[in-house]
C-alpha cells in the first residue's frame, strides 16, 4: 500500500459518511511529512553531488542523483562536524539520512545525519575497524617486534613471481651484495585468493628456517588492488611468524595492516632491498679504511717498542754497580737504623719520667686524705639538714593539731551542745526528719541520752543581722 492510499484509506475510516474534507496547502503538507516520518526509517543511499551550495548559514544544500534520477537533500551544520572530507560536485557519496517534506514548498527532500565517500570510504572504515581491533588485541605492540639479524644471508621474498617487485628486489639486491641467496615463495598479490596463498607462503618459509629474514613484497595500486594485505589471517600469520618479517606494499603513501603487523616497514620493494643488504661498495670503501688504520696502529706500535728498547738498553748497567750502589744504599739504612734504635730508646726513657711523675702525684695517700675532708664537710651538712627537717616538721605538727582541735565537734559538744542521731547513727539537721514517737540519741560531752520525740516544732529563721536566737523545744 502507497503512503497515498493509506492516507485515503484512514481519511475514510475516520468519516464513513463521505462527508467533503477540504485542506489546506499546509495542512496537506504537513500530513505527507508526518507519513514520510513515520512509515520510513532512517536510510542508507548513495549516489553522485550535483548543485551543491553552502549559504551563509552554514548548512548544507545539494542534489543526490543517478542515471535515471535525482533528489534534493540538505545537511545541516551540527551534522558536519563528522564529516572528514570536503564534498565537491561530481562526487560519489554514501550518506545515512531520513525522508522529510518542506512544507514551506512542498518539495520531498533527505535530511543528511552522516556523509562518506562511497567505495573507497567502506574500505577505509573496514581498513580502521580491524587496524583498531587488532591494536588493541597487541598485535602492533612494539614489545612484539623482532630485531633484524646484524649479518643476512638469506632472504626470504614472499611475492608474485611474475611482477614488477621481485624484479626490482633481486636488480637491488644484485647491484648491493650480490653474495646474498634469495628464495622467493610464490604468491598471489591480488584478488580473493591472494590472503591465502600468503598464509601459507609465510608457513612454508617459516618450516624450511633457512632464511634469515622474510619480505613481503607487491608493487603499487588502488585500495581494492592492495586489499588482500589488509586480511586478517595474513596480519596473525606475520605476528606468528617466526622469522622477522618486512613488509614492502606499494608506494610510500600506501599503508596496509601488514605494515602494522610486520616487524619492519619499507616504503617500497627497492627500499626494502637497500634494507637487507649491505652496499659492497661501501664494505669495500670500509675495508680499505680499516687496512689502513691498522697499518698506521702497527707503525706506530712498532715505533713505540722501539723506543722502549733503547731506552730500556741505555738504562742497562754493570752488575758491578749495581752492587756497589746497593752497598751504599745497605750502609745508609745501618746507619739510620742505630739512630733509629737510639732516638727511640730516649723517647722511652722520657716517657717513663712523665709516668713516674704522674705516679707520684696521685699517691691513694693523698687521695685517702682528701675525700676523708669532703666527707666530714658532707656530714656537717646532712646534720644541719635533718634537724632543720625535724624542727619543720614539728611546728607543722603543732599548727595542724590545733587547727584540728579549733574545728574538733567534740570541743563543740563539751560547751553544752548536743548532736541527735536516729537510731542508725544519721545526723538530725531538721525537724521534717523525724516524727513524734521516733526513737533518737543525742551525744553529750560525756557520753549519750535515748529519748522519744513527744513533739516538733518548726522555727523562722530570721535574715542575718536581725535573726534572734529562737526557742528551742523541749525534748523529752
Amino acid at each position: 500500500m502507497t503512503f497515498w492510499a493509506a492516507k485515503a484509506y484512514t481519511v475514510n475510516m475516520n468519516n464513513p459518511s463521505n462527508e467533503r474534507r477540504v485542506l489546506s496547502v499546509s495542512q496537506l503538507n504537513r500530513s505527507v511529512r508526518q507519513l514520510l516520518e513515520l512509515h520510513l526509517p532512517m536510510l542508507w543511499i548513495e549516489g553522485e553531488i550535483s548543485n551543491l551550495a553552502r549559504p551563509g548559514s552554514g548548512h548544507w544544500y545539494l542534489t543526490l542523483k543517478d542515471t535515471s534520477a535525482q533528489v534534493r537533500c540538505a545537511m545541516f551544520r551540527n551534522s558536519q562536524q563528522r564529516v572528514r572530507f570536503t564534498p565537491s560536485n561530481g562526487m560519489q557519496v554514501l550518506v545515512r539520512c531520513k525522508a522529510g517534506l518542506y512544507e514551506g514548498r512542498g518539495e520531498f527532500q533527505l535530511i543528511i545525519e552522516h556523509m562518506e565517500e562511497a567505495g573507497f570510504g567502506a574500505l577505509q572504515r573496514q581498513f580502521e575497524q580491524l587496524k583498531q581491533r587488532l591494536h588493541e588485541e597487541g598485535l602492533f605492540d612494539t614489545r612484539h617486534k623482532r630485531s633484524l639479524p646484524a649479518t643476512i644471508r638469506h632472504i626470504g621474498v614472499i611475492t608474485s613471481p611474475t611482477g614488477a617487485a621481485i624484479t626490482d628486489i633481486l636488480a637491488v639486491l644484485a647491484r648491493r651484495f650480490p653474495a646474498t641467496a634469495v628464495s622467493i615463495y610464490p604468491s598471489m598479490v591480488q584478488g580473493e585468493q591472494a590472503p591465502r596463498q600468503l598464509v601459507d607462503a609465510i608457513h612454508s618459509a617459516n618450516r624450511d628456517a633457512r632464511c634469515d629474514v622474510l619480505l613481503i613484497s607487491r608493487g603499487g595500486g588502488s585500495l581494492e588492488d592492495l586489499w588482500c594485505f589488509n586480511d586478517e589471517s595474513v596480519a596473525r600469520a606475520i605476528f606468528a611468524s617466526e622469522l622477522p618479517i618486512v613488509s614492502a606494499v606499494g608506494h610510500e603513501i600506501d599503508v596496509t595492516i601488514a605494515d602494522y603487523a610486520a616487524d619492519h616497514r619499507a616504503a617500497t620493494p627497492s627500499a626494502a632491498a637497500e634494507l637487507l643488504s649491505p652496499d659492497w661498495l661501501e664494505i669495500n670503501r670500509q675495508l680499505q679504511a680499516m687496512e689502513t688504520q691498522l697499518a698506521e696502529v702497527m707503525g706506530r706500535r712498532i715505533r713505540d717498542l722501539q723506543q722502549r728498547s733503547d731506552f730500556l738498553c741505555q738504562r742497562l748497567r754493570h752488575p758491578g754497580q749495581r752492587l756497589d750502589a746497593q752497598r751504599r744504599q745497605l750502609e745508609q739504612l745501618s746507619v739510620r737504623l742505630l739512630r733509629a734504635r737510639a732516638d727511640a730508646a730516649q723517647r722511652r726513657q722520657m716517657q717513663l719520667e712523665v709516668l713516674f711523675s704522674r705516679h707520684t702525684r696521685q699517691h691513694p695517700k693523698l687521695a685517702i686524705i682528701a675525700h676523708h675532708a669532703i666527707l666530714q664537710r658532707t656530714l656537717q651538712q646532712l646534720r644541719r639538714c635533718v634537724v632543720q627537717r625535724l624542727e619543720g616538721a614539728q611546728q607543722r605538727y603543732t599548727q595542724t593539731a590545733q587547727l584540728l582541735d579549733a574545728v574538733s565537734p567534740l570541743k563543740t559538744v563539751g560547751r553544752g551542745y548536743a548532736i541527735l542521731r536516729d537510731p542508725e547513727g544519721a545526723v538530725i539537721k531538721s525537724v521534717t526528719s523525724v516524727c513524734v514517737g521516733d526513737p533518737l540519741k543525742a551525744q553529750v560531752g560525756d557520753g549519750e541520752i535515748l529519748f522519744a520525740v513527744t513533739e516538733t516544732t518548726a522555727v523562722t529563721l530570721l535574715p542575718r543581722g536581725d535573726q534572734q536566737s529562737p526557742v528551742s523545744p523541749d525534748v523529752i
